[in-house]
């Protein structure tokens, strides 16, 4: 399977975006989903994951309350809605998918290429 995120972009400090991931080959449904990003000159770090059947979500402590994941199995997408942005969420965002349960760490089987988030102050 390959998995494509997208919606990433130029923002202001406080602003929201909403990230899309789809993949192709597969149903994104049929696989636990997690969000990852990764800041320059640091590592990857966990932001967000969904299980298969939404029944269970985890968010990171540094996004709590200001991201929202969640699925639209009618568009076969995985979103994750980010309000109240800060410079410091500004990096490359992952969507990663694995076949059985989610997970907070990496240890997921695909993933896709990523999309550039930049917020400004």
């Amino acid at each position: 399977v390959q998995l494509q995120a997208s919606g990433g972009g130029l923002v202001q400090a406080g602003g929201s975006l909403r990230l899309s991931c789809t993949a192709s080959g597969r149903s994104v449904g049929s696989y636990a989903v997690g969000w990852f990003r990764q800041a320059p000159g640091k590592e990857r770090e966990f932001v967000a994951a969904i299980s298969r059947n939404s029944g269970s979500i985890y968010y990171a402590d540094s996004v709590k309350g200001r991201f929202t994941i969640s699925r639209d199995n009618a568009k076969d997408t995985i979103y994750l809605q980010m309000n109240s942005l800060k410079p410091g969420d500004t990096a490359v965002y992952y969507c990663a998918a694995r076949d059985w349960a989610v997970r907070t760490n990496d240890d997921y089987d695909y993933w896709g290429q990523g999309t550039q988030v930049t917020v400004s102050s």
